[in-house]
């Protein structure tokens, strides 16, 4: 009789296990939903279409890239974190709705670190601080000196309140010790428009989007705010060549609801991992001047605390508050 009980209690631990395993064999068994938590046509969206893509055929299942823009990657986000934690509805998380706005906005509806369960890393795409031609300063020391010489004569642009590109460039002011004004507009276009026509001194914009107008000698490109330099700009030096550790990049990765089983998350993980290893998906992430990660989970958790600390302490730094 002890023996009997003995062995009902061991299958009775056993069976979660097992059950966890078998769902990880049948995952997945239906189709999969990314949600982008921005508009289709973006960097983000395609690298999730590419990854989306690449899943669907390897495992003869759905995998659909579903657009839930709003409040910076906030509403997506949100949708996700509140979803079923079965490895079925996913999110391509980015610098803003996993790292800055935790410490942006006053009222935060989801946890970036306790609601979700980190994936893999997908893809780097870099900022490139760029000028108007007028003003005189062709490199980052230049610069530099002349925002000294002239405190708050020049200015720069960015693509809103709490943006990377509003925060990288505070990040270069206190690196620098210089003082520039800040003249937030309501996204990218107006934005690059106003720099075009010099109404605007500079402005941290992505390097894709950047590099037409660079190349047409309609801007001047100054430096990097990646960790390397880009191979479509082999040339061009990074901020951090010369302050050492600055690091600005716009980055997006694949997150689970929080309580997704850890089989699951496995599988999700190497099927990132092997997706991004591929010839095609590289030539085509380069095509839209994005950098392939395919970082492990832990590697990925870690990368995500250190630019939640990061971020913070910039954006307490510059003031900056959304409600």
């Amino acid at each position: 009789m002890k023996t009997l009980r003995h062995l009902a209690i061991l299958l009775a631990l056993c069976l979660p296990v097992a059950a966890a395993a078998q769902g990880a064999t049948d995952f997945p068994s239906k189709p999969i939903r990314i949600v982008v938590p921005f508009p289709a046509g973006g960097a983000t969206d395609a690298a999730a279409r590419l990854v989306a893509t690449q899943m669907s055929e390897k495992w003869g299942q759905p995998v659909v890239v579903d657009n839930r823009a709003g409040a910076g990657g906030n509403v997506g986000s949100d949708l996700v974190a509140k979803s079923a934690p079965d490895g079925y509805t996913l999110v391509m998380g980015v610098t803003g709705s996993h790292a800055i706005n935790t410490s942006l906005y006053s009222r935060m509806p989801y946890d970036p670190v306790a609601d979700f369960v980190p994936i893999s890393q997908v893809a780097v795409v870099p900022n490139v601080l760029v000028v108007h031609p007028s003003v005189p300063a062709k490199n980052l020391d230049e610069l530099v000196a002349l925002a000294k010489r002239e405190p708050g004569r020049l200015n720069y642009a960015s693509l809103g309140n709490g943006t990377a590109a509003h925060l990288g460039m505070e990040m270069l002011k206190s690196a620098a010790g210089i003082d520039v004004t800040h003249v937030p507009y309501k996204g990218s276009a107006p934005a690059v428009t106003d720099l075009l026509a010099g109404q605007v001194h500079m402005m941290v914009d992505g390097l894709p989007s950047a590099l037409p107008h660079i190349k047409a000698g309609k801007l001047r490109a100054i430096a990097l705010t990646s960790l390397h330099r880009a191979p479509s700009v082999p040339d061009l030096p990074t901020i951090a060549e010369r302050y050492p550790g600055f690091y600005a990049d716009a980055w997006s990765g694949l997150f689970a609801p929080k309580g997704t089983p850890q089989p699951v998350v496995d599988k999700l993980s190497a099927e990132v991992q092997r997706i991004l290893k591929l010839p095609e998906v590289r030539e085509k992430l380069a095509a839209l001047g994005a950098e392939p990660v395919g970082s492990t989970q832990a590697e990925f958790a870690a990368h995500v605390k250190r630019e939640i600390d990061k971020w913070a302490k910039v954006v307490k730094s510059s003031g900056a508050k959304v409600d």
